[in-house]
């Protein structure tokens, strides 16, 4: 069992490092800052900044999606793979040791390119290196290293903060992220045989079709409905009346319903096709959005975390397994084009968040707008069916 986990050709291997990248590209990088966000507030930063850090860290996995696009070579793939683990760590890293705002501001643009070099270009790794005929449940699996993300990182954090500070917790994040790596690095990457034999694949503009473009837009619409929850969820919750504290509860649910999500959404993809399960599964998250908006009970707002996990990982995992499946032998292209959509919707949603949430003193507003364009993308998704029934495109 453990020679097969050092086996880099093996399938539990790759898929477990992969899951391993995640927590450390992902978790660390990116969704512990929404598990610490509370404290920091309490502490020095203030909500409009914090929405402009958020912001910029969507800027910086913008960058790295759109620059993914563009990596064709297998070598270059690992390089920056590589690249990305050692910028998420470093990162983690800054936030732990100063309260600089300027290293903040430019640590949150980096470690934005590093959790998109992570997920975008290691996932196309762990998707050319599986050996299944159909990878679809196995991809499953690996992005539900995003649940994972979430309930590790929020773990961690709680634990150092019953005693300790929201910096102590961000270098115990980093220690523990610069220790995982290592078996991620050395997995997802190739024997010097296979390397030299990775054939290069051109960009091929034929790929954006119209039914692509929709689903293209779709998932800007869910960047949009990803970024404010996953920002912002666990001080919208402590800002309901009776509420205050349960916010961390909240985000500890979201990991928890997220890590089988991805598995349970690929195989209704697999069984009712990709475009039929996205659409429910956004109609769900439209849902979730608006609950803190209409209640303050709590065991909906608990639902709401639980709807918000069991949705946005899996339309993940959905969009850039589809995406990956249209492109063929270039997975990266596609997925990449897909996720620099998601990233402009992300960069979009918390500037007008922060400025609704100054202007009317709570979420509400925001939460009913972002509702509203999650929506918009169901009906974009609805014309894509469309075309492909009438083009028999199978999803």
């Amino acid at each position: 069992m453990i020679a097969g986990l050092l086996d880099k050709n093996n399938n539990t291997a790759i898929l477990f490092a992969g899951i391993l990248a995640i927590v450390v590209g992902v978790g660390a990088a990116r969704f512990a800052f929404t598990s610490l966000l509370p404290f920091m507030l309490e502490d020095f930063l203030s909500l409009t900044y914090a929405g402009v850090l958020a912001s910029f860290n969507f800027v910086g996995y913008l960058g790295g999606a759109v620059f993914s696009i563009f990596i064709k070579d297998i070598n270059t793939k690992v390089k920056y793979f590589r690249i990305g683990m050692l910028l998420s760590v470093a990162t983690t890293l800054v936030l732990a040791s100063t309260t600089d705002e300027t290293l903040w501001l430019v640590s949150r643009v980096v470690a934005g390119f590093g959790s998109a070099m992570v997920l975008i270009v290691g996932g196309a790794l762990v998707m050319v290196k599986l050996n299944f005929q159909d990878k679809t449940k196995a991809m499953g699996i690996h992005f539900s290293g995003i649940g994972f993300a979430i309930l590790i990182s929020e773990l961690i954090s709680q634990y150092v903060l019953q005693e300790g500070t929201w910096s102590q917790a961000w270098l115990a994040l980093a220690v523990f992220s610069s220790v995982i790596s290592f078996y991620s690095v050395y997995i997802l990457s190739f024997d010097k045989a296979v390397k030299m034999q990775a054939p290069k694949h051109k960009l091929s503009k034929s790929l954006f079709s119209k039914y692509v473009v929709l689903l293209i837009l779709a998932y800007f619409t869910e960047g949009v409905g990803f970024v404010v929850q996953g920002t912002f969820l666990p001080d919208i919750i402590n800002s309901l009346d009776g509420l205050q504290g349960y916010g961390s509860l909240g985000w500890l649910i979201v990991g928890i319903a997220g890590i089988p999500s991805s598995v349970i959404w690929m195989r209704l993809a697999h069984t009712y096709g990709s475009i039929n399960v996205i659409m429910i599964a956004m109609m769900l998250q439209v849902v979730g959005i608006l609950i803190p908006a209409l209640s303050a009970n709590i065991y909906l707002n608990l639902l709401s975390g639980a709807l918000y996990g069991s949705t946005f990982i899996g339309l993940v995992a959905l969009f850039l397994n589809l995406g990956g499946q249209i492109a063929d032998k270039n997975p990266v292209v596609l997925m990449g084009a897909m996720t620099a959509a998601y990233g402009i919707g992300q960069v979009s949603a918390p500037l007008y968040s922060v400025a609704l949430i100054e202007h009317f003193g709570n979420y509400n507003t925001t939460l009913y707008l972002t509702a509203s364009i999650v929506f918009a993308g169901v009906v974009f998704l609805s014309y894509a069916k469309r075309i492909g029934a009438r083009r028999n495109i199978s999803d």
